[in-house]
C-alpha cells in the first residue's frame, strides 16, 4: 500500500479530484499555500495499491499540465520604498504537480 501526495494548483483540483474519483480512489483535500508565486495549492492524500500508483500519477499529470503564464511578482515592502522599486513583467512555468509516494506501513478503513 501507498500513499501519493500530489501538490496540485487550485485551478485544476476539481478536475484532478474528478478524475480521481471517478477511477475509484479515495482523496483527501488539505489546502495550502506555497511556491514562487505564493499562489493557493491544494495537496492531495490518495491511497493506493502498490500496482495502481502508476495510474494514480498518470490520471494526476492528464489534468496537470504545465504552460506558461505572464506574472509581475510584487515584493513584500510597503511605504516610500514602494515608489523606487522597479517591477518586470516574467514568464514562468505554472500548473504541473509535485507527487511524493510514501510507504503506508499499516492501513484500515473503519
Amino acid at each position: 500500500m501507498k500513499l501519493v501526495y500530489a501538490i496540485v494548483r487550485n485551478d485544476n483540483e476539481d478536475d484532478v479530484v474528478s478524475q480521481l474519483t471517478q477511477h475509484r480512489y479515495s482523496v483527501t483535500r488539505l489546502s495550502t499555500t506555497g511556491g514562487f508565486l505564493r499562489k493557493g495549492n491544494t495537496t492531495l492524500m490518495i491511497g493506493a495499491e502498490d500496482e495502481k500508483v502508476d495510474e494514480v500519477i498518470s490520471l494526476i499529470k492528464q489534468e496537470c499540465g504545465q504552460h506558461q503564464k505572464l506574472t509581475v511578482n510584487m515584493p513584500y515592502i510597503s511605504g516610500t520604498s514602494m515608489v523606487n522599486y522597479a517591477t518586470m513583467p516574467m514568464n514562468v512555468e505554472v500548473g504541473g504537480a509535485t507527487i511524493f509516494v510514501i510507504n503506508v506501513e499499516h492501513y484500515e478503513k473503519i
